[in-house]
């Protein structure tokens, strides 16, 4: 033993005095950029994969809605009923719900947190809900209504793993004329139009991380809703049309003969078909009635929410749209005269059809029957299966808010994120598939740029720049587009052009959309799912470029001639390490490429390469096809003329 003992201890020493005999000055090293940032181990409900765990649990709301549209006074007036079920391992004592219209009053908190000038989220402050007949199982419950929340107690405990209970109650509202720049009415010609969302009493998200979802409705955060199946109508009087999410259950009573049959032709074809003709608009061949009222009735299945339109003003139209394994569906339109043109919503449905078509092919197959786009006075708003769009687009502008509104459907409808808190996993994601989708749409006619990563330079190296990971409500309005569409998008296009190439990327990509669909994935998951697919620890990129607020610059510092070739002197001068990919040109006209790992700036911010070649060198030059959001583009090339 002793022997063994002395000759181990030999060993180690001599090891000690090879590597200090060779070894340069002791540095700090980068650990800590790349370093975990967040927990991100897994459990019984997520897995550190990245996926649902053999416990992972969802709850879910069945709604049945039945509404009436005064176009009078401008109210929805109507009743609701929930089916609640409880999937979660505890019981529960009482049951949140979201009751969004309350953000339209004087005193709520949205109104109150509103800038004096005003912003975006502007809202009427005469609406608000009226509630009453609350119910549990058909019994009055005991409920507490504070702003955008609607607290309704159980007489007893809602047992876990199954257990359901019946909530029901009467509400009514007065729709907003600006309703936050997501719902709410337009006044054209012919009428006005409805845009309604948000628009019933909607049950709160209970998960594995938080429990009760309750953050108040103030502005810019959006929704996290659950899943369930849908059942509603909506009745109006008889010159006013519905479209709606999910599909029509009674065509025959709400639709003309000539309807059904342009209804009928329009699923078969690939051009758009009229179903209201612009001159029709106004006259007795738009109603199937002539007087008195019209019920529309609607379904959607394993949905998170419905939005629904209505006007007397509606033109409308749709198109069939193939959708994977050989199923179809219909895309619409519905838009007044003054949105009428072949440079504006005469083109809605063709935009529609070709942005679902895509996405569905690329990413998961769309899962509605239609796709409905409405025209309002809405910027962009999406909603599971519709969307309202401006009124004013035309061209390349309505069909980046079309293709950009429809993409939601993939993330959140699909991919069940929380928008409420992490608004870069719906619009950041979408804006990412909305580049590959306009580049493909009609041989590039309205081509995206987001692939010039560097165009989004001016925000990066701003004092009041802001990070991807605040929430959307505490972020400055001025930064919202950066930190929760562009900057994201870029890190994804980043991620899969630069950092992992399109085959890692993809099948890692479109494996967390089968993995998550219709499920509540938080950004751990995001973050493990990408990782453990493709294989690789990206801890330092999500920590730097989605976590952080530094920057990525990157250099070519300096070249000295070597006996054997040229020694590269390489600086991580940003905040964000990053792989380099390197051209080098010689003399003779000759060019090499070199891709360096990230791993080079692991021990320090300096790296030395060696280029062993008999050539002479010219030009080395980081990052020649500029896929790198590099702030400093100065530094990136070494040439001999320097």
């Amino acid at each position: 033993m002793y022997a063994k003992k002395s000759s181990l201890l030999g060993y180690l020493a001599f090891l000690a005095l090879i590597f200090t005999a060779h070894s340069q000055e002791v540095k700090q090293n980068n650990q800590s950029l790349f370093d975990g940032f967040m927990n991100r181990g897994g459990n019984v409900y997520r897995t550190a994969s990245g996926k649902p765990g053999p416990e992972y649990w969802q709850n879910r709301a069945n709604y049945e809605i039945e509404v009436e549209l005064n176009d009078e006074d401008h109210t929805i007036t109507g009743n609701l009923t929930i089916e609640y079920i409880n999937n979660s391992p505890e019981k529960l004592d009482f049951i949140w719900l979201y009751v969004e219209q309350n953000r339209f009053t004087e005193n709520s908190r949205g109104t109150l947190t509103t800038p004096p000038g005003g912003n975006r989220y502007n809202g009427d402050t005469r609406g608000g809900y009226d509630i009453s007949n609350v119910q549990v199982d058909g019994d009055n419950a005991e409920y507490l209504i504070d702003d955008t929340r609607m607290q309704i107690f159980l007489k007893e405990p809602l047992k876990d793993q199954g257990d359901e209970v019946e909530l029901s109650m009467s509400f009514s509202f007065t729709i907003p004329e600006e309703g936050m720049d997501r719902m709410g009415r337009l006044k054209v010609e012919e009428g006005w139009i409805y845009a309604l969302a948000q628009w019933y009493p909607r049950v709160a998200v209970f998960d594995d991380v938080t429990g009760w979802n309750v953050e108040p409705y103030l502005g810019a955060g959006e929704f996290y809703l659950e899943y369930g199946n849908y059942d509603y109508k909506v009745t109006v009087p008889y010159d006013m049309i519905v479209v709606g999410s999910g599909q029509l259950q009674n065509p025959k009573e709400v639709l003309t003969k000539t309807q059904l049959n342009r209804w009928e032709k329009a699923s078969e074809s690939e051009k758009t078909v009229y179903i209201i003709q612009p001159e029709e608009v106004g006259t007795k061949k738009a109603y199937k009635k002539s007087s008195g009222k019209n019920t529309w009735h609607f379904k959607m299945e394993n949905t998170r929410d419905v939005a629904f339109g209505a006007s007397k003003a509606f033109i409308w139209d749709a198109a069939k749209m193939n959708l994977p394994n050989g199923k179809k569906g219909m895309a619409q339109s519905a838009y007044p005269k003054e949105s009428d043109g072949q440079e504006a919503w005469t083109r809605s449905t063709e935009y529609t059809k070709a942005a679902i078509e895509f996405y569905s092919k690329k990413y998961y197959p769309y899962p509605y029957k239609n796709a409905v786009n409405v025209a309002a006075a809405v910027g962009g708003m999406e909603y599971p299966g519709l969307s309202f769009c401006s009124w004013k687009s035309k061209g390349a502008s309505l069909w980046g808010v079309t293709d950009h509104e429809f993409g939601h459907n993939w993330f959140p409808m699909i991919v069940g994120s929380n928008e409420r808190k992490y608004a870069w996993m719906d619009e950041g994601f979408n804006t990412f598939i909305n580049h590959y989708s306009s580049n493909a749409f009609n041989n590039g006619e309205y081509p995206s740029h987001l692939e010039k990563t560097r165009q989004i330079k001016p925000y990066l190296i701003k004092d009041s720049r802001e990070g991807i990971d605040n929430y959307p409500d505490v972020t400055n309005l001025r930064n919202l587009g950066y930190t929760a569409y562009y900057k994201p998008a870029v890190g994804l296009i980043l991620l899969r052009e630069y950092i992992l190439g399109e085959e890692r990327f993809d099948r890692a990509f479109k494996s967390y959309i089968k993995t998550w669909a219709f499920k509540h994935p938080q950004p751990a998951d995001f973050f493990n799912h990408i990782e453990n697919v493709a294989g690789e620890d990206l801890n330092w990129f999500w920590k730097g470029w989605f976590y952080g607020n530094e920057n990525i610059d990157l250099a070519v510092e300096d070249v000295s001639k070597k006996e054997n070739g040229y020694m590269i002197t390489l600086a991580n001068k940003g905040g964000i390490p990053m792989p380099m990919k390197l051209n080098f040109t010689f003399e003779d006209g000759s060019t090499e490429k070199l891709n360096l790992p990230v791993e080079i700036w692991q021990r320090g911010d300096s790296w030395e390469y060696l280029l062993e070649t008999p050539k002479k060198l010219e030009k080395v030059e980081f990052d020649k096809m500029k896929q790198v959001p590099d702030i400093n583009s100065s530094n990136d090339v070494w040439s001999i003329s320097n």
